[in-house]
């Protein structure tokens, strides 16, 4: 049974759009998880750099 109805009655170009809405999507949330995952460092980073040039002056 496919995911999406009706996937056998389906145009060729319906087809293609919808596997590349679905890969677009799936990319999509493997960004976001990763910058999800990268934020805290990069905020890290930024207040450490921010705290080295204070103490430089």
């Amino acid at each position: 049974m496919s995911l999406v109805p009706r996937w056998h009655f389906m145009t060729e170009e319906s087809k293609a759009l919808a596997k590349r809405a679905a890969i677009s999507a799936g990319v999509i949330v493997l960004v976001l998880l990763v910058f999800r995952a990268l934020i805290p460092w990069a905020v890290g980073a930024l207040i450490a750099y921010w705290i080295w040039k204070a103490l430089r002056q």
